[in-house]
């Protein structure tokens, strides 16, 4: 059973932790795609994200999906969609149901990446959909890592810049994390017993000086 939400100040106490496996950068066609492509192919359950460079300002143009993460247990593997594209063998593995791509909040991820070519979107699984199953409320993949896991990741790399000429090993650490993460969150739920949030958890937390205000109107 895991509990409901978790704060700041106790995800800070949990060991860090980070995919540890080999990370591949892919910018071009060639023997690195055509290996990924054949790995993945041969995965049932995949995590799955995207990166954009960030946008700082409301004059700042938005600059579209810089980087697709796809991660097994022992690789991951980082697409550079703006050099790369959307190959038709890449929107394949996006399109295929036997393959599950796991991942948080991941319509507007695929919305992102259709933009770059149309493709059908199958086998996807959003983990902020179906963790209330397991009796979690807060679904930020930090805070659904430290429930879920027990682990700490670390979201330093967060607003870098997605689209600069090389990315740093803590980028490709924290890219890759991000999709490994997710993998791992729904492989623990799938032989974890469930406990449903009931509707009164899943309502939105009143904040205490409104629901003041509520009970002196009542």
């Amino acid at each position: 059973m895991f509990v409901k939400s978790i704060e700041n100040e106790d995800i800070e106490r949990l060991p860090l932790a980070a995919f540890e496996g080999s990370i591949t950068v892919i910018d071009k066609p060639g023997k690195a795609f055509d290996h990924a492509i054949r790995y993945l192919k041969t995965k049932h359950i995949i995590g799955f994200d995207t990166e954009s460079r960030p946008c700082f300002s409301a004059h700042q143009p938005h600059f579209g999906v810089s980087l697709l993460q796809l991660s097994g247990s022992e690789k991951a593997f980082l697409f550079r969609i703006k050099s790369l594209g959307m190959m038709q063998s890449l929107c394949s593995i996006l399109s295929n149901p036997n393959i599950l791509k796991i991942g948080a909040a991941v319509a507007d991820d695929i919305k992102g990446l259709q933009q770059y070519r149309k493709f059908e979107a199958r086998g996807f699984v959003d983990l902020q959909k179906i963790v209330w199953e397991w009796g979690i409320k807060d679904k930020s993949v930090k805070k659904m890592a430290a429930i879920i896991l027990g682990m700490r990741i670390s979201k330093s790399q967060q607003l870098s810049n997605w689209e600069a000429e090389n990315l740093s090993e803590s980028q490709q650490k924290y890219a890759a994390t991000d999709a490994w993460v997710c993998r791992e969150m729904y492989k623990k739920l799938l032989v974890t017993e469930k406990n449903p949030l009931t509707p009164e958890e899943m309502a939105p937390k009143v904040p205490e000086a409104q629901q003041h205000a509520n009970e002196v109107i009542q």
